[in-house]
């Protein structure tokens, strides 16, 4: 690690910063406690891991590399990486079915999963895991590594940190591949990788309003079925004295 630059850059963007919470496969990887509780994991730690990472995705068929983000800020860095090296980004939704259902039209070959966040992109791990291809996470202190292969111990949670780790791994991969001859020629902006607040805002404000018609539509399926139970109740009632009035 070149400790006047890399080392500044994790610091800058908190990337060594985790929560408050620690699990078993994360301790090893934790350096301190600070005063308010959040575990420091330890950066030259994370800066190997990146490597390793990088000389790793660097032996895969570039066309069967899937990347993935469930959360938000993920989105960008995910998508600028898939473009970079010439995978593929998943970001969203995991649609079940898209690794292991071959009649699927999300269906995606692939030989190697890298994921943001073990937790909830927990449904794309899944299903790597049935098919036996190797994962790489971006794990923070308190997420599960059981199906893990290679841990990346990072602030998986940070916008800035997110797109530091992912335009590293970028760069270096193109120079393990030796699709560039050193780093410096990589001409993607750090910043390139970094989501918009602006464009974050949008997205959940769109999110908040499906998520409040689901809510509402429920309602409205609660409502209409309590109807049905009523109307079902009152009608022997409205037979009879339709009956009545025939009769007399």
């Amino acid at each position: 690690m070149n400790e006047s630059t890399d080392s500044e850059k994790y610091l800058k963007t908190g990337a060594h910063i985790g929560t408050k919470y620690k699990t078993d496969g994360m301790k090893k990887y934790i350096y301190k406690r600070r005063d308010d509780g959040l575990k420091v994991m330890d950066i030259q730690t994370l800066d190997s891991r990146i490597e390793i990472a990088s000389k790793f995705i660097s032996k895969y068929d570039k066309n069967k590399i899937i990347v993935a983000s469930r959360k938000l800020y993920g989105k960008t860095p995910v998508i600028q990486f898939a473009q970079a090296t010439s995978g593929k980004a998943l970001t969203g939704r995991f649609i079940p079915g898209s690794f292991t259902n071959p009649e699927g039209k999300k269906f995606l070959e692939l030989d190697l999963l890298i994921v943001t966040e073990p937790d909830s992109d927990f449904q794309a791990i899944k299903e790597a895991k049935k098919l036996k291809i190797p994962i790489i996470a971006l794990c923070s202190t308190n997420n599960n590594t059981k199906d893990v292969d290679l841990i990346i111990p990072v602030n998986n949670k940070g916008r800035k940190s997110l797109a530091l780790v992912y335009w590293m791994l970028a760069k270096k991969t193109l120079t393990e591949r030796k699709e560039i001859k050193n780093e410096e020629e990589f001409k993607v902006t750090v910043e390139d990788f970094e989501y918009k607040i602006k464009e974050g805002k949008e997205e959940l404000l769109k999110e908040k309003r499906t998520a409040e018609a689901k809510r509402r539509g429920k309602k409205g399926g609660k409502q209409l079925r309590r109807d049905s139970t009523s109307d079902r109740r009152d009608g022997p009632t409205n037979r009879r004295e339709s009956s009545s009035n025939q009769r007399y």
